[in-house]
């Protein structure tokens, strides 16, 4: 049977933008989230590259990263339509994830990935051993494997994020902005690294979610020099990664009041750092929704479960 091909489905392109009203700011939105069901956002970018890729090119995926990851639930979308097996490799599940499967894990899962939990302490070592295979490595190398580094942090991510960049720059020329400054969070940084590199005479602002800023440069560059026009923002406030916290549901329940779903991993920081930084910005701000928000299943329910959640 013929697997359906992304180019065959149906994609969005150029995304729309739209506007929203940010502590009394109006503020551009590119609506990346709608380009595609399954493969939303910056992740439909970092995967652009194996739209037209020929299905006989590869047998299996290979990725690894967290349980819960959007680029898991985007790449076993993708596998799902090319007829590809797809091989993740995560930390050992907790006992009440096993339970209770949601969000993108249970998408991923539904979609055909095969699961490999590793203990929490081998777990590095595992992943080193993708990139250099030994006779005892616990995933095995074959031919028609190919491996995508964790959140699609891979050199042929730059493919979507030009054409991103490509579709933002003809709508700055359209609607005869001069100073535009784009603004979407980091996880590895490919995106924002790209639209940099792609957009010199643009300023980009992001902020790291996982880790420092030193951290977060040290991923960009194992990729790419640092534009110049790239900036990365702290918020005053220290967040931990996939922590919830009030003010990112209350982030979360003020765009969705606009018509506009946001996740709750990415979006409230970047959106915090922005509310600190947005008075020194002039001219337009374009925000680029990344997407992610079929993991918002599961952390909607941790907000409910404290009594957080309104909306």
């Amino acid at each position: 049977m013929k697997q359906q091909s992304l180019t065959e489905s149906k994609i969005n392109l150029p995304s729309t933008v739209e506007t929203f009203v940010f502590h009394g700011r109006t503020i551009y939105i590119k609506r990346d989230d709608l380009v595609d069901l399954d493969l939303s956002g910056n992740k439909f970018r970092k995967l652009f590259f194996l739209l037209n890729t020929p299905s006989e090119n590869y047998k299996r995926i290979i990725s690894y990263g967290g349980s819960q990851s959007n680029a898991m639930a985007s790449i076993a979308a993708l596998c799902k339509r090319k007829g590809w097996q797809f091989l993740y490799i995560t930390k050992t599940l907790s006992q009440t994830l096993k339970n209770d499967l949601q969000g993108n894990l249970a998408s991923a899962l539904n979609d055909g990935m095969k699961l490999l939990e590793i203990e929490h302490d081998a777990f590095e070592a595992v992943v080193r051993s993708l990139y250099t295979p030994t006779p005892d490595s616990r995933v095995g190398s074959f031919e028609g494997d190919l491996l995508l580094a964790q959140g699609g942090a891979d050199l042929g991510a730059k493919e979507g994020v030009a054409l991103l960049a490509e579709e933002i720059l003809a709508w700055k020329i359209e609607h005869n902005i001069e100073h535009l400054t784009v603004v979407t969070p980091s996880g590895t940084g490919t995106t924002s690294l790209y639209l940099a590199k792609y957009m010199k005479e643009v300023a980009v602002m992001t902020t790291p979610l996982v880790g420092s800023s030193a951290y977060l440069k040290e991923q960009m560059q194992a990729l790419e020099r640092l534009p110049d026009n790239l900036h990365i923002l702290e918020t005053t406030k220290k967040y931990h990664f996939a922590k919830p916290y009030k003010e990112y549901v209350e982030v979360y329940e003020m765009m969705k009041a606009q018509g506009i779903e946001m996740d709750l991993l990415y979006a409230p920081k970047m959106l915090s750092a922005l509310s600190e930084k947005m008075s020194e910005i002039e001219g337009e701000i374009l925000y680029v929704h990344s997407g992610g928000t079929k993991g918002n299943v599961s952390m909607l329910e941790r907000y409910k479960r404290k009594g957080w959640r309104r909306i």
